[in-house]
């Protein structure tokens, strides 16, 4: 079984009940945090090893790991083969640090995004523009109803229906 399907079956495992998951992703959350503030203090430089390699060198177990490369693949330049990874698969971490910050803000990870370390690489404005960024991204924004007799939005200067609206 690859570790990816691994890591989903003890991480989203409803048999053990919502107390026992808290658990579990209390415990995954921190790991990920810590790794994160690591990457973040050298943020161009491209980690790279095995699966295994990484979980030992960042001191988590190998499908904490797993998960993590799960949580970063959408925003590393270049991607991990996470669906079919083993513990020998060479796996990276080179991530563009913008799309990062934005998909954690995405996740709703306030305690990624919020981290000290992202302040050594964005300024204050950069993130809030980031931040804005995203969460319009996924803003659905209404058009705003033109009637009959309310001006043409194009401008002419006539009601709705007997310029724009007539053509409908």
């Amino acid at each position: 079984m690859a570790l990816l399907d691994e890591w989903k079956k003890v991480a989203y495992d409803e048999r053990l009940g919502q107390e026992e998951l808290k658990k579990i992703w209390a415990v995954y959350f921190q790991a990920e945090k810590e790794i994160y503030m690591q990457l973040l203090k050298n943020p161009d430089e491209v980690v790279r090893g095995t699966v295994q390699e990484l979980a030992d060198k960042y001191n988590v177990p190998l499908l904490t790991m797993t998960g993590f490369l799960d949580g970063i693949n959408d925003s590393l330049v270049e991607a991990n083969p996470i669906e079919e990874m083993e513990a020998d698969t060479e796996v990276n971490l080179g991530f563009n640090k913008e799309l990062l910050y934005k998909n954690m803000v995405a996740a709703d990870a306030e305690w990624l995004y919020n981290l000290e370390e992202w302040k050594d690489i964005f300024d204050d404005e950069t993130r809030k523009a980031l931040y804005r960024e995203q969460k319009s991204s996924t803003t659905i924004k209404k058009e705003a109803k033109v009637y009959p007799n309310d001006p043409c939005p194009c401008g002419s200067g006539k009601k709705y229906k007997k310029c724009c609206g007539r053509r409908q």
